[in-house]
């Protein structure tokens, strides 16, 4: 009998991201180029290549998608640096980043103790 656990694997973005390029947008490529260099992508660089992709926001689209949107502790700790590094506010860097408010401050109260 075979052992069926799941095992916890993210998406391969740069096969995802590599097809698109080639299929639907083949005058992106050059944009996308040292991002599709990195061997490993991070949540940030998901969201920085689908914005030169697909462009910046589009009203009803992006708001579906934003709803659906998460995040893992390392790419939270670096938005959270984000913000120190650039002296945001939570309303800044919630705008920066397309995040509410109240979500910025429970990050805040969960890693900065």
């Amino acid at each position: 009998m075979k052992n069926h656990t799941k095992t916890n694997k993210s998406p391969d973005y740069k096969k995802i991201y590599s097809d698109i390029l080639q299929i639907l947008h083949p005058e992106r490529k050059e944009d996308c180029k040292s991002l599709m260099s990195k061997a490993i992508f991070s949540v940030q660089d998901v969201i920085k290549i689908n914005a030169i992709i697909f462009g910046k926001r589009g009203n009803t689209n992006f708001s579906q998608n934003q709803k659906h949107r998460s995040y893992d502790r390392s790419t939270i700790l670096e938005i959270l640096e984000y913000q120190k590094k650039n002296k945001l506010s939570n309303i800044q860097l919630a705008n920066h980043f397309s995040l509410s408010r109240n979500t910025v401050s429970r990050w805040r109260k969960i890693f900065n103790g």
